[in-house]
């Protein structure tokens, strides 16, 4: 592989780089694990009857799974990829014996995020699950380097591995690229989600809900925030036409330019709340969903979540505000390849990169979805509703494009601001 020789010189600067990872807990010294990082050690997880289980010939012991988890430029309290793939992977490892612990970046770097591997491969940890396109350097740098270790890269895609692989000069087009020359295969398995699911599923849900004026708040625009961003539009659309309502319905559409809010994007979603009168906000991208709740919160708003189910950090800021969120299977990505590992089918995984989606009729166990508890259904949508639309979409009788190369052609207005930033 082309990477082969750089990867031998970046091995010789690893013990240097890892003075980058820092502290688990987002503090010094506060945990009794090496590096400052929260452990669960191999000693207390998981109960003896698992460890003493017998194994078959391929089957990995549970006890010798070493999972480790790096954050990305978040925390594990951000109620989105960091929380629920930590969750997930120490509940993993908790109930089956095997031994669990995480790494946080001292700075949003892909020097820093692969310093913190480089600490967890020297440490012993040989199964690193990477939460976000973030990891994509790391997949590049690191899988060469460390072709004994089991790298999980969630939300990688092809075309963020050619960009960090090729680097000057790509042309933001993978099939011109063989993806396979830029990383081992032999030892990573990735994932993406289509998002443009889930996005539509909550951009029809809103206007089914009686939302006619709605926005959409991204974090940075890039594809998986786009895919989010035009699947919410294809649903809006699908549902004003089916309501007949086409005529009544407009859109905001904006990018923050950063995956955080602040006080610049807080002002921008008080105008939208305020003198345009928008009534919903699908919030898209890490913490930028705190300007769009301060700002409904103030005005007597709504917001749609993303990821995971963001209602009970949402609501914080006023009781009900979150409508409902479009969700990826995080934590069933997680346990299914933990789960094949531990029964030692990781052959099944290597050198691919799945994009998952609808897998069944039964909204739970796809990995693009609505929270079903949490969703304000009513007479407009209820959830026998939400359980039609999803045996539609997997029976393929309505069709969800994922072509990000330019806004949906829709029925309905869509104001296209660009970036704030």
């Amino acid at each position: 592989m082309k990477r082969r020789i750089f990867a031998v010189l970046l091995a010789g600067v690893m013990a240097a780089s890892m003075a980058a990872c820092g502290s688990g807990d987002g503090s010094s010294d506060k945990s009794s694990a090496s590096s400052g990082t929260e452990a669960t050690g191999q000693e207390s997880t998981g109960t003896e009857a698992a460890k003493e289980e017998e194994t078959g010939d391929n089957q990995a012991d549970a006890s010798d799974m070493k999972i480790a988890m790096v954050t990305d430029s978040g925390d594990i309290t951000d109620q989105s990829f960091n929380q629920t793939t930590y969750e997930t992977c120490k509940k993993w490892a908790e109930t089956n014996g095997a031994s669990f612990k995480y790494y946080k970046p001292e700075s949003d770097s892909d020097e820093a995020r692969n310093a913190c591997i480089d600490q967890a491969v020297a440490e012993g940890w040989n199964i690193i699950v990477l939460p976000g396109y973030m990891f994509a350097a790391a997949v590049v740098d690191q899988s060469e380097m460390y072709p004994d270790v089991k790298f999980v890269a969630l939300d990688v895609s092809a075309n963020d591995i050619c960009e960090k692989g090729v680097g000057e000069g790509y042309t933001y087009n993978p099939d011109d690229y063989d993806v396979t020359e830029y990383y081992n295969t032999d030892n990573v398995y990735c994932c993406t989600y289509q998002e443009e699911i889930s996005g539509y599923m909550a951009g029809y849900a809103a206007v089914r809900l009686g939302y006619k004026h709605l926005g959409f708040l991204g974090g940075m625009s890039v594809p998986a925030v786009n895919r989010f961003g035009y699947g919410y539009v294809q649903g809006i659309d699908a549902a004003a036409k089916e309501l007949g309502v086409e005529n009544d319905v407009e859109v905001e559409y904006v990018y923050g330019g950063q995956f955080y809010g602040d006080a610049d994007i807080t002002a921008y979603m008080d105008t939208w709340y305020g003198s345009k009168d928008v009534e919903i906000v699908f919030a898209c991208g890490g913490g930028i969903y705190t300007s769009a709740a301060e700002a409904a919160a103030k005005a007597g708003g709504k917001i749609i979540g993303v990821d995971s189910d963001q209602a009970p950090v949402i609501d914080e800021y006023a009781e009900n505000l979150t409508v409902t969120s479009a969700m990826k299977g995080l934590a069933a990505t997680v346990n299914t390849v933990l789960n094949d590992i531990h029964a030692g089918n990781w052959s099944n995984y290597v050198g691919k990169i799945d994009n998952l989606g609808m897998v069944s009729e039964n909204p739970e166990e796809n990995y693009v979805q609505l929270p079903i508890s949490s969703t304000q259904w009513a007479d407009g949508f209820t959830e026998d509703d939400y359980r039609a639309l999803v045996k539609a979409l997997y029976a393929g009788e309505i069709k969800v494009s994922n072509d990000t190369s330019a806004m949906p052609e829709t029925a309905v207005t869509v104001n296209n601001y660009g970036s704030i930033k």
